[in-house]
């Protein structure tokens, strides 16, 4: 074997969007990119989800075009992805369905029959962690194909979350992860720890596959194959992982993206009523331990109002990339009382502002009050120093200011690594590939001071 071939761990970090793949090297550089997006397809029902057989094609290529480079040797492969969907495959692996859309409507009635046979809404939620959310509480796909196609239900060998999925496709090897069976799936009991009573008595633990822990490996599915394959990862867990491995102190992770998700894997007070209606849940970390988390729908609400008042004042939403906070404008905007609620700016007549500047740091005024709200669920503020941002908004000026004056009290930090989502995953995996370290310089930090 050439032995000047660099040694790397392959990952496949699949998004509703983007789906990549990363090769990392043994201090966790990314050496090579690969990058796909693909047209959405519909389901039966004419409504949108991926395009599962574009997805499979995409692993086999992105994996042929890494094994013909010669300057690489991959040890191992791990897959990351969004976790509230199923694939259901039959005793040949073949996907029996489309890959239904976790925001796909979801039928009141049936949600409803199941609350109701196990002590109503609130109690089942508390139990299963799982605010009511429909199609994203994954396990509930399931009993809906159970009663509404009791046909293919019934050729269902396997029900595996993406993340899965991806890593049967090169594994061969069928499993289930605790990040993603405890991620707001309604399937797992938290008191009992165990699945939920429902999932015995409705007969589907028999087409959930065994569940192993976040950092084990396999070997891969073709005879002689030198790399050993995890079992994939829920992409908000993975993005944890950097920095549960980096950090010892009591710290709150906001990973900001579509969803911004407030982690606190330090609060295990069980979850209220109260916090449950205001999107509250726990989470299972790759090492099957529960983490308080609270959920926004944040990004997404800040690209559909960026790009609103782009429309009004005839920019373009790059406009908005490097605007630094302008200390006159919000005091000018804070004399308006603002709302915790996400929703409030959609409604608001984009014709009192100056101009397009003014307009959006009103945007993040708002947007930072329901932030705050949201952190605030999980943050138990006795114990925690620190709060973390990565992702998206921890670039963004203006938000890592306005969110460090409304946090006095910890010390606020716009962590940046490469890819934290897929390199947790390489990392979770690492005594399986690498002989070297963990280095401690992975995540870079900026402090951003509330005053």
């Amino acid at each position: 074997m050439n032995n000047d071939k660099i040694p790397v761990v392959a990952i496949f970090d699949v998004g509703k969007t983007n789906k990549k793949l990363f090769l990392f090297d043994a201090n966790y550089q990314i050496v090579f990119e690969r990058s796909a997006r693909f047209l959405e397809t519909v389901d039966e029902d004419g409504d949108p989800c991926e395009n599962l057989e574009s997805l499979r094609l995409s692993v086999f290529d992105s994996l042929h075009e890494v094994f013909r480079k010669n300057e690489f040797e991959v040890k191992a492969i791990n897959f990351t992805s969004y976790g509230a969907s199923f694939v259901y495959i039959d005793d040949d692996g073949r996907p029996l369905t489309p890959l239904y859309n976790y925001l796909k409507e979801f039928p009141v009635a049936l949600q409803q029959d199941l609350y109701n046979k196990y002590g109503g809404e609130e109690a089942f939620s508390l139990a299963s962690s799982s605010p009511a959310l429909g199609s994203l509480n994954s396990g509930l796909q399931i009993l809906r194909l159970k009663r509404e196609q009791p046909k293919i239900f019934e050729r269902v060998r396997f029900a595996l979350h993406l993340p899965q999925y991806l890593s049967f496709l090169v594994s061969g090897k069928v499993y289930s992860d605790m990040t993603s069976i405890g991620c707001h799936t309604a399937l797992w009991d938290f008191n009992k720890d165990e699945y939920h009573q429902w999932v015995q008595e409705e007969g589907i633990q028999g087409i959930l596959a065994p569940i192993v822990k976040g950092d084990e490996v396999f070997d891969g599915a073709f005879p002689g194959s030198p790399y050993r394959v995890g079992a994939g990862l829920h992409d908000s867990s993975s993005a944890l992982i950097p920095y549960l491995l980096n950090f010892n102190e009591p710290f709150v992770l906001i990973s900001t993206g579509t969803w911004c998700i407030s982690f606190n894997p330090f609060n295990h007070s069980d979850l209220t009523v109260d916090e449950l209606r205001k999107d509250c849940l726990f989470y299972q970390s790759y090492a099957g331990k529960p983490v308080k988390a609270s959920r926004l729908f944040a990004g997404y609400e800040h690209e559909v109002q960026s790009k609103r008042i782009a429309d009004f004042f005839h920019v373009t939403t790059a406009k908005f990339r490097n605007i630094q906070l302008n200390p006159r404008i919000v005091a000018k905007l804070a004399k308006e009382s603002i709302a915790g609620d996400l929703k409030i700016f959609s409604k608001v007549d984009l014709g009192r502002y100056h101009d397009y500047e003014e307009a959006y740091h009103s945007l993040m005024l708002h947007l930072i009050k329901a932030q705050v709200e949201s952190t605030r669920l999980v943050l138990d503020a006795k114990k925690v120093s620190r709060i973390f941002v990565d992702g998206g908004f921890s670039k963004n000026h203006i938000y890592m200011n306005l969110l460090a004056k409304e946090f006095p009290e910890v010390e606020i930090f716009g962590a940046s690594m490469a890819q934290a989502t897929a390199l947790g995953a390489a990392l979770v995996i690492h005594e399986h590939w690498n002989e070297k370290p963990i280095p401690n310089d992975i995540i870079e930090l900026r402090y951003f001071r509330g005053n």
